[in-house]
């Protein structure tokens, strides 16, 4: 990839964009400049007639639209000279997309600032019942968030639902904001060597399917139940209710994040899972995590309980 990075590319883009620009200026100029019928002579023609007598004449544009195009060429002459355009140019009024946008999330700091340190100042569990902060929040949501778990938080398959109090990293307010800040990274580890293959990993899925009180075959369900103590305990527990500290899921309830049916389970005892949450740290001010914070907390609390 070491010669598409290249300072060649920097200067073989400047070039091409230089040479197009006088080009159509010197083809404008030559196509300009010859005079129809002049010396007494017979205008000149294209060659092309149609309908017997109808002749295309080789003329010149009128001047007032020769003239738009030169100030076309001349504007975009002037706008690689002030603006990057040309390679690694960075144009002489030093203009960058990342200066922009710095200066106006720095307007919007000042502008909008006092209005979320104001609720920073305040507990969570208290913003959450705001109805003034929760539209801010919602905002802030649906630009940051939305994206995975969708504009009403209910999720989707591999991401979860906000809008009940089932939690894979804890659902207090200390747990969401930390979540948020420096996100999550989730890995179940594949196990089909560890539970003795194809079979093993189906006695498994029933003994799980029955944690949650699912359809099973109680015969694989019995023998799953000897290779889930053996492989799974360490993480999701004993139980099956899982462990917010690792992110182990919770496998008694009826919330399922990758798919609930036999095969699915089967594929995430074999394959294994790996998702991820990004930190929002470098994105979000504190203050704007304080808030998103409490409007995650606040939709939970909305819901209708656990699953």
């Amino acid at each position: 990839m070491s010669q598409f990075t290249s300072g060649f590319w920097d200067l073989y883009i400047a070039v091409i964009s230089v040479v197009s620009i006088i080009a159509c200026a010197v083809f404008l100029k030559v196509q300009s400049v010859r005079k129809a019928g002049a010396s007494g002579r017979e205008a000149e023609t294209s060659g092309h007639t149609w309908d017997e007598d109808l002749t295309e004449y080789n003329n010149p544009l009128p001047r007032w639209w020769a003239w738009l195009f030169y100030i076309t060429i001349a504007f975009a002459l002037g706008y690689l000279a002030l603006y990057p355009g040309l390679g690694s140019y960075s144009g002489t009024l030093g203009w960058t997309q990342v200066n922009q946008l710095e200066e106006e999330t720095q307007a919007a700091n000042a502008r909008f600032g006092p209005i979320y340190e104001k609720y920073a100042a305040q507990d969570v569990a208290a913003v959450a019942q705001s109805p003034e902060a929760l539209a801010i929040g919602q905002k802030l949501f649906l630009n940051n968030c939305a994206q995975c778990h969708a504009s009403d938080g209910g999720g989707g398959r591999g991401f979860p639902n906000l809008t009940d109090r089932d939690w894979q990293w804890g659902g207090t307010p200390e747990a969401i904001k930390t979540t948020i800040t420096d996100g999550r990274t989730g890995v179940m580890p594949p196990m089909g060597a560890a539970i003795g293959g194809d079979e093993g990993a189906k006695d498994a899925a029933h003994y799980v399917l029955s944690l949650s009180g699912r359809t099973h075959d109680s015969l694989r369900a019995f023998r799953g139940k000897t290779l889930f103590q053996q492989a799974c305990v360490a993480c999701h527990g004993a139980e099956g209710k899982g462990n917010p500290q690792l992110g182990a899921l919770n496998l008694t309830d009826g919330v399922w994040l990758h798919g609930s049916s036999e095969a699915a389970i089967i594929e995430q005892i074999l394959k294994g899972r790996a998702s991820q949450m990004p930190a929002h740290k470098d994105v979000l001010s504190p203050a704007k995590i304080h808030l998103l914070t409490a409007y995650v907390y606040g939709l939970s609390q909305q819901g209708t309980g656990g699953k």
